[in-house]
């Protein structure tokens, strides 16, 4: 585990106005590479540490390594520790819906003439533009944005299976926050950094904008498409056990007849290379999937990875806190809960000189640095 004055971002001071996940996950990423993130949270705390359902990890997945105070910035005492704490911050995080933060004088303008070194960091749904006073949310951006008509089959837009728009702005957001902290070296001033899901989910959708642009043919969904490669799916084996299967080159098909003890396949001229392949795809595939419903899982994956072809078993998300690989990465480590319990967190996808950034610190309880933080203030106020 790294201590904290190995990490980056050591030194560096963050205070964070956010709730549910896209402002989180900037603040998240800040903290597990080493800067202070002071979690601001209205009395009673932040509602995303409440919600029910689908939302219920959003707390503990993206609020790691971060010190919560409450402060009711609403009213002038509160306001006023809110803002004595930001001149003393390096970098401000929020993620409100549109003008919120003008309205209590919280914003840019007013604080960069305060603090003119300020970093000021805005994830919203849409950037400057006929969108920005909308609300949105990410399924509302991955309609909009042409993910959802990508991923759902014809007629039946999807959204993606979490919350990728939210969690990617929040990325940028920490991207921003380094090239402006680099910026600010150079000229001794902070900036407005501003995210959002928008502008984040056309990115994703930026090669198929290109594809369109390149051959003047809108792209089909993704279940709909057309393969690069003749072997590419999910195939159903024994007991309806689930696997995909990529071979894409004709080495790795001729491989994988091998392995499936069907060489005749690979013999025939219809199959002889990938387009040929490709041009009669269906009766491939059907032929594939008559031999593998004889094929158990645990059998075959083996003998695949010995081979070299690309392969995946279909996990479910519980299933991925026991991933042999996820544990002897350290990738998936113990964080304790705000309620004292034990809870598997997943770190950053990144290792830095064979380091990886992980938990310091037990998931913060509403409040519990309050005292610590309000206690370096001129005024020294206490809620």
């Amino acid at each position: 585990m790294n201590t904290p004055n190995t990490l980056p971002l050591n030194g560096l001071r963050v205070i964070e106005f956010t709730h549910m996940v896209m402002g989180p996950t900037c603040g998240m990423i800040l903290a597990d590479l080493g800067a202070e993130v002071i979690k601001i949270e209205p009395p009673g705390g932040d509602k995303t540490r409440k919600l029910p359902g689908l939302g219920i990890g959003f707390f503990r997945s993206f609020n790691r390594n971060k010190k919560s105070v409450v402060l009711d910035i609403n009213t002038p005492e509160g306001h006023a520790a809110a803002v004595e704490l930001i001149g003393q911050c390096d970098v401000m995080l929020e993620n409100f819906r549109p003008d919120l933060m003008a309205k209590i004088g919280l914003d840019y303008a007013t604080l960069s003439k305060l603090f003119p070194r300020l970093i000021y960091v805005s994830h919203k749904g849409f950037l400057p533009g006929p969108y920005e006073k909308r609300l949105a949310l990410d399924e509302v951006v991955q309609m909009m944005g042409g993910l959802a008509y990508m991923t759902g089959p014809v007629g039946r837009p999807l959204r993606a299976g979490t919350s990728v728009n939210d969690i990617m702005g929040g990325m940028f957001g920490a991207i921003g926050v380094l090239a402006a902290l680099r910026e600010r070296d150079t000229t001794g001033c902070g900036q407005e950094v501003q995210s959002a899901l928008f502008e984040n989910c056309v990115f994703l959708s930026a090669q198929h904008m290109q594809q369109y642009a390149m051959t003047q043919e809108p792209p089909p969904p993704m279940p709909a498409r057309v393969s690069a490669w003749s072997v590419y799916d999910v195939f159903t084996l024994a007991e309806d056990e689930q696997l995909f299967i990529g071979a894409v080159s004709d080495k790795q098909f001729v491989t994988l007849c091998e392995v499936l003890r069907c060489p005749e396949l690979a013999a025939e001229p219809q199959f002889a290379n990938n387009a040929l392949r490709v041009a009669v795809r269906p009766a491939l595939l059907a032929r594939l999937g008559e031999i593998l419903k004889h094929h158990r899982v645990d059998q075959l994956a083996p003998k695949l990875e010995a081979a070299g072809i690309p392969y995946a078993p279909i996990v479910r998300p519980d299933q991925l806190l026991d991933d042999p690989h996820l544990k002897a990465s350290g990738g998936l480590v113990p964080m304790q809960a705000e309620d004292g319990s034990m809870t598997d967190v997943v770190l950053l996808p990144i290792l830095m000189g064979g380091r990886r950034p992980g938990v310091r610190q037990a998931l913060a309880r509403v409040g519990e640095h309050t005292q610590e933080i309000l206690a370096r203030l001129k005024s020294r106020t206490l809620t």
